[in-house]
């Protein structure tokens, strides 16, 4: 079979279109057929180890994930022998970033537990598109943030993978949404729900004397201390990505800052639960959320869409259409 395989970190021309052995399903694994994968910022700090505590998780020297890529659809054709709740035929979808990735291929073997049922009107490329960025937006929203009906919530980054989710997210929760992008981005907000768009371009939302009950910060950089001038009181800050020092921000600062008074500040974890992706598939069904796709590339165009999402340019999510 096809994949785009790396044994060395780099930028993007270190992955290379090779044929690898077809994976064959254990235990409770299953071979997935993969139709549609999407790309997401884990993939290309992987890729080039950055921050090098990233190499903790991916291998010191050299990568041990062969083949990149997490969020999956596609068709189960073979089972394991402990496989129970797949059988072959079933359409599903899924985040293997905590299961050893592998997406960037024509087939795949993940435990069943890192899948749920694709609902059948839902296509392949929408199904790809949601799972980790959905679930982050889920999970930071709900379970850390807590958000309530009537609060503020500040979506920082609101215009890419995650933060299209975030704002459709919160206003499921009943929040008012104040979405941050670009100029060019703020149609694509304001279409998302998003009650008040600030073009960080022009206005400095910081400066702008509102308080929000929920940050929730994913893209680029502002200093924690920044996000504290404009956080109410016993509100919550929550990073869920950006640049480094955005997220040493959160891990070093966070916790100390949550010890001086009711407010908390921190990073937003997200964590695999079959319970979330089914969810986030009945959600996907009723219309309630969709994911923006901005761009479409074949198996072998992994390296120039990474490169796009590397680059910032993404508006939502970018995806790879393994069929073709």
């Amino acid at each position: 079979m096809k994949a785009i395989v790396y044994e060395r970190y780099g930028p993007p021309d270190v992955l290379r279109l090779e044929e690898v052995a077809e994976p064959q399903p254990k235990g409770d694994q299953v071979r997935v057929k993969i139709r549609a994968v999407s790309v997401n910022a884990p993939d290309w700090r992987l890729m080039r180890a950055t921050p090098l505590l990233a190499r903790a998780h991916s291998g010191l020297l050299r990568p041990r994930f062969r083949i990149l890529g997490s969020d999956i659809s596609g068709t189960v054709e073979a089972t394991g022998p402990e496989a129970t709740e797949l059988r072959v035929g079933d359409e599903v979808f899924g985040d293997l970033s905590g299961f050893g990735f592998g997406g960037f291929a024509e087939r795949v073997c993940p435990t069943a537990k890192a899948l749920a049922i694709k609902p059948a009107s839902v296509s392949f490329e929408v199904a790809a598109a949601s799972p980790m960025a959905g679930m982050t937006a889920l999970q930071g929203l709900r379970d850390h943030g807590r958000v309530q009906p009537g609060q503020k919530v500040l979506i920082a980054g609101a215009s890419g993978g995650v933060g299209t989710f975030a704002v459709q997210v919160a206003k499921l929760l009943g929040a008012e949404v104040t979405a941050v992008c670009s100029t060019s981005k703020l149609e694509l907000a304001r279409s998302l729900g998003a009650d008040r768009v600030i073009d960080y371009t022009k206005e400095d939302f910081v400066e702008g004397g509102d308080r929000y009950d929920v940050i929730f910060a994913i893209n680029g950089f502002r200093r924690i201390s920044d996000y504290r001038r404009v956080l109410a009181p016993r509100g919550v800050y929550l990073m869920a990505g950006g640049e480094w020092p955005q997220i040493r921000q959160a891990l070093v600062w966070g916790p100390l800052l949550s010890l001086l008074g009711p407010e908390r500040f921190g990073p937003s974890a997200t964590k695999a639960s079959q319970k979330d992706l089914s969810l986030l598939g009945e959600l996907l069904e009723s219309g309630k959320i969709r994911p923006v796709i901005d761009r479409r590339y074949p198996l072998s165009g992994v390296p120039d869409a990474i490169r796009y999402v590397e680059a910032g340019h993404a508006a939502g999510k970018v995806i790879i259409d393994v069929d073709a």
